[in-house]
């Protein structure tokens, strides 16, 4: 523990930020009445913005969101990925909202990585409540720290280094020391490999499908899925590959950089040293190999690129927040096979020998992203300059997380050896802890003061759901008896690791009809660790799961699962699979169950149709004292087309009532299969 800070303190101070100032003060109306102040610190790039309610709505409390890179203290208003409806809530939960840049104005890190991991974040929070002192009165305000992805990384890094700043976190959609790259390496080998097998494999996970995924596979596409399913990949995630390789691709184009910074000597070493993939290709190997020189024809910067409605890549939109940077290329040619993950080395013009790469690639634009290393020369990039596009590079770092084998706690990396040992060449380093340090500004030690709650998803497609148990033991070796005293792990089933959306032309069932928001599960995670901290209230229970092969399993009810999740079933004329004439009734039976003192049912919601609007809407369930903790639902539906639907009912819980019926609401579904001839 830092002898310095005390529980109950604000925490220790840091000398960089010790002229705060203030630029902004005025009120708001959007989305509620609120005192916007915005500022920073003299002599620091560190920004921030605070959201304070009036004085009758206030409790004492405030809420810090971080998103999972730096670079804007303005992620909350502009509705940016995890931070979308936090100004909102945090009104409506008695607490004022900061928010920082953290301590740069660019998503990279930089030199200093405890600087974005963890030391703004806490000069903000500090500060915070000086000025809610002056606003309210001498008071101090309890203070709760949250971060998804990355974010979780700085939310574990500012709660393990800074006691007494926070008084609770919760963490969510948790990456751990060694998530990366590993995670994204063996996703990418997967798609590589399986992207034309992909509609085989999601058909048989359906409700009503055969349920071996492996049916009709190569021996090489079966050894990618059993390797990618057993480092922790959700196999139901990979009904939407196509969105999870192009935003998954741009993610670690973010990334690679720094591999080939710190280990540029396997890129070589993968071409040509036996154990290595590369030394004795596989004809598949061979063939996605790219190397092809062309032209750009046509630049298209992140502002252009958002106003068309392409989608960005993450370093493209957040790389710098005071400049604008290339998002898209329309180049002369593209080369034979798919150039996704390849390197655009520039061979001319002012930013030749600088490289991004290939996210994707929509009609006849190339989706850029890029690393730290390049990104401050790409925005000299022009029309006319020549590049190689070389895939080399990505091919090679498919598989590098088999010669990354962790410590004996890392158990999915099992796989890779035999009696013990790895079965391939190992390494002279670890990345993973060099990427959590870079994105958290230490690495995880399960040691803090306070209570954490930590919120998972069970179909998440890069935190996988298991690395929210390693982070769960390495606690409770802290903690050991005092565990469930200031520690609770929800898991969060048929979601993912953001929240759905769907785009116009999106081919039926959508996103929506398939995946949940968690959103509603972490405001109450939120809610309940104020309670939790501030009055002893205990919140419900972890989650009852069992980690097998990597993947995440969980009980079947909702009074053995427990957690917070309403847990729901469905089946059609009696069963997972209905076969149907065109106009023929087809009865549906639904189940919904929530955890005992987790709320009970206040919506229940169809859609036959695969719309993702939800058309049909149960009533009853307008009276919140009512007893919908355990129910049954009955609907019939004919279809007036042939063809293969997947019915879905949506079950949402709820604590609070209708006082406050937009927060916290915590849903699931469940699906069937319809076939109609």
């Amino acid at each position: 523990m830092n002898s310095n800070a005390r529980p109950g303190t604000t925490g220790t101070t840091d000398a960089s930020f010790d002229a705060p100032y203030i630029d902004i003060d005025e009120s708001r109306d959007d989305p509620a009445p609120h005192r916007y102040v915005h500022g920073g610190f003299h002599g620091t790039d560190t920004r921030f913005s605070f959201y304070f309610p009036p004085a009758e709505r206030y409790e004492g409390r405030f809420f810090h969101p971080l998103m999972p890179i730096s670079g804007t203290e303005h992620g909350a208003p502009a509705g940016f990925g995890m931070m979308a409806g936090s100004i909102g809530f945090a009104l409506a939960s008695g607490g004022y909202l900061v928010e920082s840049n953290q301590g740069r104005t660019v998503m990279f890190p930089g030199e200093d990585s405890t600087l974005v991991g963890y030391r703004a974040s806490a000069a903000v929070a500090r500060y915070s409540r000086v000025v809610a002192a002056e606003m309210y009165g001498d008071h101090r305000p309890y203070g709760y720290v949250y971060g998804g992805s990355g974010g979780s990384l700085k939310t574990v890094g500012c709660f393990e280094n800074c006691f007494g700043v926070w008084d609770g976190a919760v963490p969510f959609v948790q990456g751990i020391p060694i998530s990366m790259p590993n995670i994204f390496t063996v996703q990418a080998h997967a798609i590589r490999i399986l992207r034309d097998k992909f509609d085989t494999i999601v058909d048989a996970l359906e409700p009503g499908g055969s349920g071996d995924m492996y049916g009709g596979l190569t021996v090489e596409e079966s050894e990618a899925l059993a390797e990618v399913t057993g480092m922790g990949f959700p196999p139901r995630a990979w009904f939407d590959w196509q969105r999870i390789a192009l935003g998954y691709t741009g993610v670690f184009s973010s990334l690679v950089d720094n591999m080939v910074k710190w280990d540029p000597e396997y890129f070589e070493d993968f071409w040509a040293v036996p154990g290595y993939l590369g030394a004795n290709p596989p004809e598949s190997l061979e063939r996605a190999r790219v190397q092809h020189k062309t032209t750009i024809s046509q630049v298209v910067m992140a502002r252009e690129a958002a106003e068309l409605g392409l989608p960005l890549a993450m370093s493209a939109r957040f790389g710098d927040s005071e400049t604008d940077m290339p998002a898209a290329l329309r180049i002369d040619s593209l080369p034979e096979g798919s150039p996704q993950g390849a390197g655009l080395k520039m061979t001319s013009g002012a930013a030749s020998g600088h490289v991004l790469y290939v996210a994707g690639v929509i009609g006849d634009l190339v989706i850029t992203g890029f690393g730290e290393a390049h990104f401050q020369a790409l925005k000299d990039i022009k029309a006319g300059d020549e590049v190689l596009i070389d895939n080399s590079v990505y091919l090679a770092a498919q598989t590098y997380h088999r010669h990354q084998v962790p410590s004996p706690d890392f158990k999915v990396w099992d796989q890779f050896c035999v009696a013990g040992e790895p079965i391939y060449p190992q390494r002279p380093t670890l990345l993973g802890p060099q990427y959590n340090w870079n994105g958290g500004g230490s690495v995880h030690t399960g040691r803090f003061s306070g209570k954490m709650i930590v919120v998972q998803t069970l179909m998440d497609e890069a935190a996988v759901p298991w690395q929210a148990d390693w982070y769960r033991r390495k606690v409770e070796a802290a903690l050991a008896s005092r565990l469930d005293d200031h520690y609770r792990l929800w898991f969060i089933d048929n979601a993912m690791h953001t929240t759905p959306y769907v785009m116009p032309g999106d081919p039926r069932p959508v996103r929506t009809t398939r995946v949940i928001s968690y959103e509603g599960a972490l405001q109450q995670a939120l809610r309940d660790l104020a309670d939790w901290v501030e009055h002893g209230v205990a919140p419900p229970p972890s989650t009852e799961y069992e980690v097998i092969d990597g993947q995440v399993f969980v009980p079947p009810t909702a009074r053995a699962r427990r957690g917070i999740q309403p847990v729901v079933d469905l089946s059609a004329n009696g069963s997972s699979r209905a076969e149907v004439s065109v106009g023929e009734a087809v009865q549906f039976l639904g189940a919904a169950e929530v955890p005992p003192g987790a709320g009970t049912v206040v919506a229940a919601e169809w859609d036959f149709e695969g719309s993702g609007d939800f058309p049909i809407v149960e009533e009853g369930f307008e009276d919140y004292g009512s007893a919908h903790s355990h129910l049954t639902i009955k609907a019939t539906y004919s279809f007036t087309e042939p063809g293969v639907y997947f019915p879905a009912l949506r079950v949402t819980s709820q604590r609070q009532g209708a006082s406050d019926a937009k927060y916290a609401r915590v849903r699931n579904l469940a699906r069937v299969r319809v076939v109609v001839g």
